[in-house]
């Protein structure tokens, strides 16, 4: 199986790691993900985040990688710097409640696929999602 993309034994429209430190939005974040068919995985922190891609042999495929800035432990500055060095070609979305201009521009200059402010709808949410998606699927091609 390709890495991290579906075939007939999995359903679904997708694998989907959200790496968010607030309960509360982690949990609508799952609930509306779910909801549109993607298979989700949560973290805490960029921590744990590494930890969940990390824990076992082989590491956990995922297609799409939402993840919040600010958080305890590994932030998310310090976590999607090893998304895109240890998995490049997995899609990461930001997904912030401080917006910052000169962060942002940063981060799609280091091949961030969005950034996007919180409170997110969820029509917002599931496109972000789903153009990311789409463009790891390009690069699979």
């Amino acid at each position: 199986m390709p890495l991290g993309l579906h075939t007939k034994d999995t359903n679904g429209s997708g694998r989907v790691l959200v790496v968010e430190d607030e309960d509360n939005v982690r949990k609508v974040i799952r609930m509306t993900l779910t909801r549109a068919g993607y298979d989700v995985f949560e973290a805490a922190d960029g921590g744990k985040a590494i930890e969940v891609l990390r824990s076992d042999d082989n590491p956990l495929m995922v297609d799409v990688i939402t993840c919040d800035i600010r958080m305890p432990k590994v932030n998310g500055v310090e976590a999607i710097t090893y998304f895109r060095e240890q998995f490049p070609s997995i899609p990461v979305v930001v997904l912030t409640g401080y917006p910052d201009t000169g962060l942002a521009v940063s981060l799609l200059k280091k091949g961030v696929a969005d950034y996007v402010t919180k409170p997110v709808e969820g029509e917002t949410l599931l496109a972000v999602v789903a153009k990311a998606m789409e463009r790891r699927t390009a690069l699979k091609a």
